[in-house]
């Protein structure tokens, strides 16, 4: 599904985690195979920009409500 040219800026909740090898790991909830990684915050957040353009032009948000985090051990 094409969404066209934006004429409104969507808002997105990112979850950004550190993995096993130091690269910070930015993935996007409400869009499908929306994740991309980076050294850096700076690099990550430019690079997130970019997919989430990416994955717009393929597919319509989910409309989540972010909640909260928790931990729980299991």
């Amino acid at each position: 599904m094409k969404r066209g040219i934006q004429t409104k800026h969507d808002r997105f909740t990112i979850l950004i985690e550190r993995d096993e090898d130091g690269f910070l790991v930015a993935t996007v909830p409400a869009l499908k195979s929306c994740y991309t990684q980076a050294k850096t915050m700076d690099e990550l957040l430019h690079r997130i920009q970019e997919v989430i353009q990416l994955c717009l032009e393929e597919q319509k948000p989910a409309n989540l409500e972010f909640v909260g985090v928790q931990t729980i051990e299991a």
